[in-house]
């Protein structure tokens, strides 16, 4: 099969043959497809000027009007709604295209009915060409809703990888705090939670969505397509799951890192106050000794720098010892 790269609307038109196979169709072809040559998958971009006449003149299907609408919005979250005798579902998956943030998920839009899909996306999504991959190898999907549950499951694995990696950065993120090292704790913390509420953002109402989906599954798709689904949405529920529980642990490490800060902070704070009090009788005796003013005792003497120097260790090392008694140092 060829890949999915093209400036026009259609990515690319396939016939499902319900073996686990499928073979390409060109455009021109599309309108004389019949149900009878299989189950007719088209892959579009919403974005493109022309996926709307592809959709309305060209397609073999009539698309019910929400279906049409939903496969060409630009904004959408995660839903499943049943059309007609079909299934319009938004997704979203991982974002994996080269230089783009993983958290910065992708949609794609799905009507599945029991003659033909229709996906459509915006940016590349692997998932798809996952499923073309194993149409390729004799193992795709072989009916409309076996399609639907290998998308969902493709999507799930790189979501649950995503969420691997956030909880492998928290363990880090532990580690370091553990290490008594901050360098740098503050922006990966605030990074690591942005990825949490990026990815929980859609993957929560992806979790609804399936509940309702496998809980209300439309007539055509089998006990074993459904119970995919159901676990596919308990799979997708873990995630959110474990986005929770990241999101608090991130929650407590910020926490235990301000405090490793202001705990830092005082005991820096603590040397300096030592310091300071033991200097503070040589600051008086100096300031004393320093006035200019006449009757200062020993400015005659070529003994009075040494006793001066002399008051002044005596009065440190006093200031140091009533600090030991008190406990303060």
């Amino acid at each position: 099969m060829s890949t999915d790269t093209t400036a026009t609307g259609l990515l690319h038109a396939s016939v499902l043959d319900g073996t686990g196979r499928a073979r390409d169709l060109e455009r021109d072809a599309i309108p004389a497809w019949t149900p009878d040559d299989g189950i007719l998958w088209l892959h579009v971009d919403f974005s493109q000027p022309d996926t709307v006449v592809l959709l309305e003149s060209e397609f073999p299907v009539a698309l019910p009007d929400v279906a049409f609408d939903l496969l060409t919005d630009p904004e959408t979250r995660p839903r499943a709604l049943p059309v007609d005798d079909g299934l319009m579902v938004a997704l979203r998956g991982v974002n994996m295209n080269p230089g783009e943030n993983p958290a910065d998920m992708v949609s794609i839009r799905v009507w599945v009915s029991p003659q033909a899909i229709v996906t459509s996306r915006r940016r590349r999504l692997l998932a798809v060409q996952d499923i073309r991959a194993k149409l390729d190898k004799g193992d795709g999907p072989t009916s409309p809703g076996d399609f639907l549950s290998q998308l969902v499951s493709t999507l799930a694995d790189r979501i649950g990888a995503y969420v691997d990696k956030i909880e492998d950065a928290l363990l880090e993120e532990e580690d370091t705090i553990a290490n008594d090292q901050e360098a740098g704790q503050r922006r990966s913390l605030s990074k690591i939670r942005r990825q949490i509420a990026n990815v929980r953002r859609f993957v929560a109402p992806q979790r609804d969505a399936l509940e309702k989906l496998h809980r209300y599954p439309p007539t055509w798709m089998s006990k074993d397509e459904v119970q995919e689904l159901r676990e596919e949405a308990d799979r997708i529920a873990r995630y959110v799951e474990d986005l929770d529980l990241a999101r608090e642990r991130s929650i407590l490490l910020h926490e235990e890192y301000q405090g490793l800060v202001a705990q830092q902070q005082n005991s820096r704070m603590y040397v300096l106050s030592i310091v300071a009090a033991i200097f503070l009788p040589l600051t008086f005796v100096t300031g004393l000794l320093g006035m200019n003013v006449g009757g200062l005792p020993g400015v005659e003497s070529e003994t009075g720098f040494g006793w001066s120097v002399a008051i002044m260790v005596v009065c440190a090392i006093a200031a140091a010892l009533i600090l030991r008694l008190k406990r303060w140092m």
